[in-house]
């Protein structure tokens, strides 16, 4: 799945940097979310899509590889919850392709739940949304917001993703001290810090001054990387250095090497609610939302089908027993009318990442910056 890997890596580490030129708090969200919704929109992106993700779905191969993971995601449950569920919501008065169905059903395991837009819009969402919630271990109750959906909503595209693992070696709870968690060289605030020493993954990247470990959940199927700078403000100057390929690169097997580490890691939570029409349009996506230039004619005979909005939220909590994240995205379509011990002491911002360790496959991307 190295294509689908370096695709959806490429465009997480694109969509990142976008948001944090107008955020400079802490970031969470889930590529993998934001990538099935919009490989569920077949035709929808234009030809001169500046990001790979959006190259590469045009092929057959992306979504064969969009199915595969989707199905191997699926059978991960020893030790952990991992759901990646998908529906679509139409209109029962609009008429969409079988062939569209089809292929959704197919690639992305989504089928299609005939809704009343035109004469019940708000029970409507109320239902995404409630589907959204049982899908989420009810962490995110509102995808959806009032007023979202209008009577001529045709389409709404939901991928909803939830998460919950244990750390193969848990922090001990008597172990948890409060800390200072400085924001810049100058501002901190007081949080819990877990600690443990113990055998982690863990680079040290010497161009960049800063350190990458490796934090295994049970089986290791899946392992959260944290990317901390040896300089408290130093995380920007990073991020201006990095690729999403480098990323891929430093945390493969092989990279990395098994190194007796003492963590620091505070117990923290975020969570994002983000409307991504602006973040995707800035980078090539803008023909989507707009009705003179989107084609959407694989998915239904009717012209004038376009995006109307694209909704993602996040939530992640970790503490000494492991993780629990969650995101839902969804999209409505309308019709116009080698030392003894490393130190890994995160005190200061970083940027995490949840990743599928077979397929290389980043699930959860964020930035930690304020506590």
């Amino acid at each position: 799945m190295d294509s689908l890997s370096t695709a959806n890596a490429q465009f997480g580490f694109d969509l990142f940097k976008e948001m944090k030129k107008t955020d400079d708090g802490n970031i969470f969200f889930c590529p993998a979310s934001i990538s099935a919704a919009i490989g569920m929109l077949p035709g929808g992106r234009p030809e001169s899509s500046a990001s790979q993700l959006q190259k590469m779905e045009k092929s057959e191969e992306i979504h064969h590889q969009f199915q595969k993971l989707l199905t191997t995601l699926s059978k991960l449950t020893n030790g952990y919850e991992l759901n990646i569920t998908n529906r679509l919501f139409g209109e029962k008065t609009y008429y969409f392709l079988q062939k569209y169905l089809d292929y959704v059903e197919k690639h992305y395991h989504a089928s299609m739940e005939p809704v009343d837009f035109v004469n019940a819009t708000d029970e409507s969402r109320k239902k995404i949304n409630s589907w959204v919630k049982s899908h989420t271990n009810e962490k995110i109750k509102d995808l959806l917001p009032d007023g979202s959906l209008s009577s001529s909503t045709k389409l709404v595209v939901v991928n909803a993703v939830y998460f919950k693992g244990q750390w193969d070696r848990e922090f001990k709870k008597e172990n948890t001290k409060e800390e200072e968690f400085w924001l810049n060289k100058t501002t901190s605030k007081s949080v819990l810090m877990m600690t443990q020493c113990h055998s982690f993954s863990f680079t040290f990247l010497e161009d960049l001054q800063a350190k990458i470990l490796g934090i295994p959940y049970k089986n290791k199927d899946l392992t959260m990387f944290v990317l901390l700078p040896n300089e408290i403000d130093g995380l920007e100057k990073i991020i201006d250095k990095l690729t999403p390929e480098k990323l891929v690169e430093w945390t493969s097997p092989g990279h990395m090497e098994e190194r007796n580490v003492d963590v620091h890691l505070p117990r923290f939570h975020v969570e994002g609610s983000y409307d991504l029409e602006a973040v995707l349009a800035t980078m090539g996506m803008a023909d989507v939302f707009s009705e003179h230039k989107a084609d959407y004619s694989g998915m239904s005979l009717y012209s004038r089908l376009h995006a109307q909005k694209f909704m993602h939220r996040s939530f992640m909590e970790v503490t000494e027993e492991g993780t629990e994240a969650v995101a839902a995205t969804s999209i409505s379509l309308t019709v116009m009318s080698a030392a003894s011990y490393e130190n890994v002491h995160c005190n200061h911002p970083f940027l995490f990442f949840i990743k599928h360790m077979e397929s290389n496959s980043i699930l959860f991307f964020g930035r930690f910056s304020s506590p």
